[in-house]
């Protein structure tokens, strides 16, 4: 019923900056949250930043002060702003997003995952 498309991921040098976007394509829902997500080779997937409709935003301590996640719930689309990028930032960055679906006469909580962005970063 929602898709989500990324784009923006690429490669870079350490120190570089890279700016992730994320739409949900579809209609009939109402976005709680919107987040995003990363997994290096070998490693789990890890939460890196959530935000809120409320704009009550969240991060995982290795890219605070770093990252800023933000989002336009008017557009649907999420973006997360990386700045000051290590290669330990080397990952593949994926985009959720918890929604609210309406089927009438009620709705039904679900999340939505995107396809998967290769962020590299070069030291």
């Amino acid at each position: 019923q929602v898709q989500l498309v990324e784009s923006g991921g690429g490669l870079v040098q350490a120190g570089g900056s890279l700016r992730l976007s994320c739409a949900a394509i579809g209609s009939l829902f109402d976005i709680r949250v919107m987040s995003w997500y990363r997994q290096a080779p070998g490693k789990q997937r890890e939460l890196v930043a959530g935000i809120s409709s409320g704009g009550y935003t969240n991060y995982t301590d290795a890219v605070k002060g770093r990252f800023t996640i933000s989002g336009d719930n008017a557009k649907k689309t999420v973006y997360l702003q990386m700045n000051s990028l290590k290669f330990e930032d080397t990952a593949v960055y994926y985009c959720k997003m918890d929604v609210l679906r309406w089927v009438a006469p009620r709705t039904f909580a679900e999340e939505y995952w995107g396809q998967g962005t290769q962020v590299s970063v070069s030291s």
